[in-house]
């Protein structure tokens, strides 16, 4: 495997004598990110909608005009309310069992983010102190900890959370859980690579001559200078969790079939494509729109930071 470049700070002439690590990009180009985004109108709307996504999965409960989860047997199957002749009331109809299918999207937009980005927690904190140790002490440590990631890489991510999901059972804390611990390997291997760099520069050779400890060299010096790499990942995480999480719904292992998912309304309405389009392409759409935004943010983003990220994400 080769060791991928590693992402330079600004300023990073300091002298090495100090033992003070570089100021990290990301904090010197604070100023930049405004009218950079700005100027790019792709990144700019694709702020836009997840912003949108985020405000509707905060404010589900007043935003949505009906009880996502109340059945209605006598109001089934109603076509949109832009359809001539349908029922008002229901903006983008109701689904088999008679519940608004506007209300579930909405909710729905709520379990995505929040598997998205607990499951990017948990594998992006077990990703980075992984990938920081074996690192930055090599040897034994280093080699089975690789070992590891390769034998998990073996397998593909949604094949082996599928595999645990169907043992364990369906449900929200289990797949946050499942999608965490399968997730760490591309944090660990991105950030081992990093460190392997970073260790060899002259600020973190001076702190070692200094006699600092080693887990104020590992925090205080090489950390800063990982959140370029680390925040370009973190946001094709989130995107991924997102296919992930509708991908299991969708076959039945993720969360439980009453949770509002996106993922369990394609399930839900895939015997009616027919009859009743309504009842699964708004949930396509909302994961596709949703998902591009999110890559194309992250594209942005690997740019802004570091475009030698490239070649590496």
């Amino acid at each position: 495997m080769s060791e991928p470049s590693h992402a330079i700070a600004e300023g990073g002439a300091l002298a090495a004598a100090d033992g003070v690590a570089p100021a990290p990009a990301l904090r010197t180009r604070k100023s930049q990110v405004v009218p950079r985004l700005l100027r790019s109108k792709a990144a700019m709307a694709s702020l836009l909608v997840f912003l949108v996504v985020a405000v509707a999965a905060a404010a589900a409960p007043w935003l949505a005009p009906h009880d996502p989860f109340a059945i209605r047997l006598i109001q089934r199957l109603k076509p949109p309310g832009y359809v001539n002749g349908a029922h008002a009331t229901f903006w983008l109809g109701t689904d088999a069992l008679g519940r608004d299918v506007l209300s579930r999207l909405i909710f729905g937009a709520r379990v995505s983010l929040v598997v998205g980005l607990s499951a990017l927690a948990i594998s992006g904190v077990i990703g980075l102190l992984v990938g920081l140790v074996a690192g930055y002490f090599g040897g034994l440590v280093d080699d089975v900890v690789m070992r590891v990631a390769d034998i998990q890489l073996s397998f593909p991510t949604i094949l082996l959370a599928l595999t645990i999901m169907a043992v364990l059972g369906g449900g929200l804390d289990k797949l946050i859980l499942v999608l965490g611990l399968t997730g760490w390997v591309q944090y660990g291997r991105i950030v081992r690579g990093q460190v392997l760099s970073l260790k060899q520069e002259e600020f973190v050779l001076a702190a070692r001559a200094t006699g600092e400890a080693q887990w104020r060299i590992l925090f205080q010096h090489i950390l800063p200078n990982l959140w370029s790499p680390v925040i370009v990942m973190a946001s094709f995480t989130v995107a991924s969790n997102i296919v992930a999480e509708a991908s299991l719904s969708f076959l039945g292992v993720g969360v439980p079939p009453s949770v509002p998912s996106w993922g369990a309304m394609l399930a839900d309405g895939r015997q009616y494509v027919g009859v009743a389009d309504w009842l699964t392409l708004p949930a396509g759409v909302a994961i596709s729109v949703t998902v591009l935004s999110i890559n194309i943010l992250g594209d942005w983003l690997r740019d802004f930071l570091d475009p030698r990220l490239k070649n590496i994400l």
